[in-house]
């Protein structure tokens, strides 16, 4: 991985967030690709309940200060970031106090999933790409953890197909057990319409639960891994007729070998 640049944009990362399936999978793969002497970028949201001043999050006021718009609103983007000591490893988190100033990360404290959680998703998706652009920062590999983070390569696909920052871009979609119940804003497939993007093009996105979500996310990767035993079967047989390369599960053990030849064989090819 000698120079390559690897963005990996998350839903949750350790030790930011409690201990999961993404948030593991999101420190453990830029902890490896680092120590192989790759070049990496993490991006995650600044959700209210990680506690800035325990993990020294800091404004980085040449890259904050744009507005994005979320379904005809303009919405403040802020930019923090901070680093993690033992691993030198630098994290970057997508703000705004109305979609993520609140002490939570999906669900209010009787489980209820936020109401805005699409309009979050949008809005991390968007705040990741334009905040690329300000470090002008071109990654070879784009990879996305997470469910909250799997709008990133439709909008790469269809939004920015013409930056020429990802021109080159292979993307990576790392697809995980752990998702969410119900559905989300059923104007979802609207307000990404509203941004440009074609309705016949995301029309799974019409009944926007977690498999149909993570459909559209594999539609536009370059590349999939299976990143947890137990994926919807829906789900799976879904991703099993992609005529894309596809990563099967590996235990954590075993997973660094097997990430990096994937990395290297199908992904940069």
């Amino acid at each position: 991985m000698n120079g390559k640049k690897i963005l990996f944009v998350s839903s949750e990362l350790v030790p930011y967030l409690p201990e999961n399936e993404v948030s593991l999978m999101s420190y453990e793969t830029p902890r490896m690709v680092n120590s192989n002497g790759g070049q990496i970028r993490i991006f995650m949201p600044r959700f209210g309940n990680i506690n800035e001043r325990r993990h020294q999050l800091h404004e980085v006021i040449r890259l904050s200060g744009m507005n994005l718009v979320i379904n005809d609103m303009d919405m403040p983007l802020i930019i923090k970031v901070a680093s993690i000591p033992r691993e030198r490893i630098q994290v970057y988190f997508i703000d705004n106090d109305e979609y993520f100033k609140r002490k939570a990360t999906f669900t209010d404290e009787e489980g209820n999933a936020f109401p805005d959680n699409d309009e979050r998703a949008i809005f991390f998706a968007k705040g990741v790409v334009e905040t690329v652009k300000k470090l002008n920062w071109s990654p070879d590999i784009i990879h996305v953890h997470g469910w909250m983070a799997s709008l990133l390569p439709l909008y790469l696909k269809k939004l920015y197909v013409d930056e020429p920052l990802f021109a080159d871009s292979q993307i990576v979609m790392s697809v995980y057990g752990q998702g969410f119940d119900g559905t989300l804003d059923k104007d979802l497939i609207k307000k990404i319409a509203f941004d440009g993007v074609p309705e016949e093009s995301i029309g799974a996105l019409a009944e926007p639960n977690y498999n149909n979500l993570l459909k559209v996310a594999v539609d536009y990767a370059d590349a999939v891994i299976l990143a947890a035993e137990d994926i919807p079967a829906d789900l799976e047989d879904y991703i099993s007729k992609l005529e894309k390369p596809v990563l099967p599960f590996v235990p954590l053990q075993e997973f660094e070998e097997a990430y990096m030849n994937f990395y290297n064989t199908k992904v940069l090819k």
